[in-house]
């Protein structure tokens, strides 16, 4: 290791871990106002509108990432206008998809709750929340796209900066939603979305007024880049996908065998997952422009450093997290202000459960790795594997097997096999040395 691979660790990764924890704050103060300024039942809620915000983001991220990863290639290799080139085609895709979900997430309110397992309490408090939530669907994903541009545009601190803000802003407007003007789970989402409004302002600016390579400009659509970042994205599209597939499995499965204290006590445990996801995320997304930078100088060598780097840092970060759960479970739950029952049966499902964590870290780290240096056949692969048979056949099969004991398990589980299969596949595609070639 050098110095400059240390530093570009530090300015890459710190940066970005900290924009994620500040994203994921939003959901996890929105659970914290509404478990305490409307209840329980609406804290449960929220947690079952979650897997719609989910599919919404994996989408945009789908545009963003695959963007950034042809990005942060040409970039390497001194390509500034094709750089350019392929910001401008993300950020008409992402558009045309915000707009596509505001009309879907306020028409269709009804349907989608019912989809998503809300019924009886929960049915109206979703139908809400959906609701408002997609009225700010394109600034919110416009505030995504430009958070990942802007750490490939030597601009990780500014994103931060900008999340940081916008999370204060949340706690601000979360509490005078919820508390003085009694908004309930309508105003949570308000709030969420104004303050995600103002994450998109901040970072604008370095795009419309041209301070870094990337900037708002005149383009001719080309068709072929616009696929090429579709498949390119793909990858972190699927992998995104994984959470709410998982939160719809284990919603549906703890609402079965445990019931409505099962679904209360699940939505706090899906909050601290929500915080340690945000963690390897953040690892991730801020070692992606050194994977592809790298690979774009075909610099096999910080390729390799760099992935372990992002594995350790990972690994190390969600697994202090599931240790302080053991110490401080009986807090987080008071913080939500979830009710006794719930308490109770959170404090001792949370160590059963946060295992996970350890191997999903690995899992998303050697996920990103693969996308970033032109993988995207095996990241496909790995993540397709991982959330839509993996995740969904543990939680479903051994739930059934067990008559439900063994529910607070299966994820973990399923983890497990998904970082066999993704190590295999590594060891695959590096088995003749790394082929590098064009974007």
């Amino acid at each position: 290791m050098n110095s400059n691979q240390f530093k570009n660790v530090l300015k890459f990764v710190v940066p970005t871990v900290f924009s994620q924890c500040a994203i994921f704050l939003f959901t996890i103060i929105d659970g914290i106002f509404v478990g305490r300024g409307v209840g329980t039942d609406a804290l449960g809620a929220v947690n079952m509108a979650l897997p719609f915000v989910m599919i919404i983001t994996a989408f945009y991220m789908m545009t963003t990432i695959g963007g950034v990863t042809i990005t942060a290639i040409r970039i390497g290799r001194k390509d500034f206008y094709g750089a350019n080139q392929v910001f401008m085609h993300s950020l008409c895709l992402t558009i045309l998809a915000a707009v596509i979900f505001t009309i879907v997430g306020t028409i269709f309110t009804s349907p989608l709750a019912i989809a998503l397992g809300a019924t009886g309490v929960y049915h109206n408090m979703v139908v809400k929340y959906i609701f408002w939530y997609s009225l700010f669907t394109v600034p919110s994903a416009l505030s995504m796209l430009l958070q990942g541009f802007g750490r490939n545009d030597n601009a990780p601190v500014l994103v931060m900066t900008a999340t940081i803000a916008s999370t204060v802003c949340n706690i601000v407007l979360d509490w005078l939603f919820v508390f003085p003007l009694q908004g309930g789970i309508a105003g949570a989402a308000i709030a969420t979305g104004i303050s995600q409004t103002l994450s998109f302002v901040i970072i604008g600016g370095h795009f419309i007024f041209k301070r870094g390579e990337l900037k708002i400009s005149r383009f001719k659509m080309d068709w072929t880049l616009l696929k090429k970042v579709m498949t390119r994205g793909l990858p972190e599209m699927l992998s995104q996908l994984t959470t709410p597939i998982m939160m719809v499995c284990m919603n549906a499965v703890v609402l079965k065998y445990i019931g409505n204290d099962g679904i209360n006590a699940y939505s706090v445990i899906s909050y601290v997952a929500s915080f340690t996801f945000a963690v390897i995320l953040g690892v991730a997304e801020g070692m992606q422009p050194l994977f592809g930078q790298s690979y774009g100088e075909q610099n096999a060598q910080n390729m390799k450093y760099y992935f372990q780097v992002g594995r350790i840092l990972s690994f190390s970060g969600s697994g202090l997290i599931y240790l302080v759960t053991f110490f401080i479970g009986a807090s987080i739950c008071h913080l939500f202000g979830a009710d006794a029952a719930a308490t109770k049966l959170a404090v001792a499902t949370m160590p059963k459960y946060g295992w996970l964590f350890l191997f999903a870290a690995l899992n998303t780290i050697i996920a990103a790795y693969l996308y970033s240096t032109k993988r995207t056949k095996e990241s496909v692969l790995l993540n397709i594997l991982r959330g839509f048979v993996f995740i969904p056949a543990c939680v479903w099969g051994i739930s059934m097997v067990s008559n439900g004991a063994l529910v607070w398990f299966t994820v973990g589980i399923a983890e497990i096999l998904s970082l066999l299969a993704g190590t295999i596949i590594v060891k695959r595609s590096e088995g003749n040395g790394i082929t590098f070639d064009a974007d």
